[in-house]
């Protein structure tokens, strides 16, 4: 599939408009979530999985990918709508003021790092909560700068950076004319942190090909490629939620021989990435959020 298709597949923001979001954000202020999570499950998830393209894509990721029979592919099809409403609803939630409780496992591996003079990777996914992630590992001693769709809503741009205000977040928009690789590669040299997302082509045509649960698929290239140009360090992490106020962010250091040759080296750093995303999904399969053909 290309990588046109896949685009056609996925729209890249966050539904709905600046008055609907400001709306629900001033709602969220005094309402308990689990009321928003309660209208999530009875009415908008039902009519998602009869309107969105993604039911067929999250159902057969269910059948082929995990081997469940047909009655518990759907049942765990509707529990992936109903998880990535959740996610959506906690991140206006956070918005509003909305506190959630946070434990990092593998904390100590981002401390080293962001002590060190050079600056480092963080490679996410697009499953669990990512964004929770810029606003609990605040690095005291460097630069992060997050690289984000260019196109989102404007009100959400807005959101995020007031939840950004007073810290050294940046982000940095993936862009079609490709700009934002020169501010990715500065940021790299001034000793800075940057986070991207290594699950989605974005534009690139350059993918490496993996094994990945039960079947093979297309990763970009880009984001191990510059790891690898400058040697650098490299953290896979992921957020995950693991109650209704609770989440669990996953930091995992990605290890890989560095005097090897630089296609050995992409190789061994994508396995790392593969053999870690492979890990959270076993233990949470349905916080699968690509809606679209993901394998061939």
């Amino acid at each position: 599939m290309s990588e046109e298709t896949r685009n056609n597949k996925w729209a890249g923001t966050t539904f709905g408009n600046s008055w609907m979001h400001e709306k629900l954000i001033g709602i969220l202020r005094s309402m308990d979530i689990r009321i928003l999570y309660f209208i999530v499950a009875v009415f908008v998830v039902p009519v998602c999985l009869v309107l969105n393209s993604g039911t067929p894509i999250i159902y057969r990721y269910f059948r082929t990918r995990w081997g469940l029979c047909w009655w518990r592919a759907c049942i765990k099809t509707y529990k992936n709508f109903y998880c990535f409403g959740q996610v959506v609803a906690d991140k206006f939630a956070m918005y509003a003021g909305k506190k959630f409780d946070v434990e990092i496992e593998g904390y100590e591996h981002f401390l080293a790092l962001q002590s060190k003079p050079e600056g480092f990777i963080q490679l996410s996914a697009h499953i669990g909560n990512y964004e929770i992630a810029g606003y609990s590992l605040v690095a005291e001693k460097k630069k992060f700068n997050a690289l984000v769709f260019a196109g989102e809503k404007e009100s959400v741009m807005e959101n995020r950076n007031k939840m950004f205000e007073g810290t050294n977040i940046s982000m940095i928009g993936i862009r079609k004319d490709m700009s934002h690789l020169f501010k990715i590669n500065d940021a790299l040299s001034n000793g800075e942190i940057v986070s991207m997302p290594a699950d989605r082509l974005l534009g690139s045509k350059k993918v490496i090909k993996m094994r990945f649960l039960r079947g093979e698929a297309e990763f970009p290239q880009g984001p191990f490629s510059v790891a690898t140009m400058r040697s650098l360090d490299v953290l896979a992490v992921n957020v995950m939620k693991v109650s209704t106020k609770k989440y669990k962010i996953f930091v995992k250091p990605l290890v890989y021989d560095k005097e090897a040759s630089r296609n050995t080296q992409i190789q061994q750093l994508a396995q790392g990435y593969i053999d870690e995303l492979d890990r959270m999904l076993m233990m949470y399969p349905e916080q699968w959020y690509n809606y679209f053909e993901f394998w061939k």
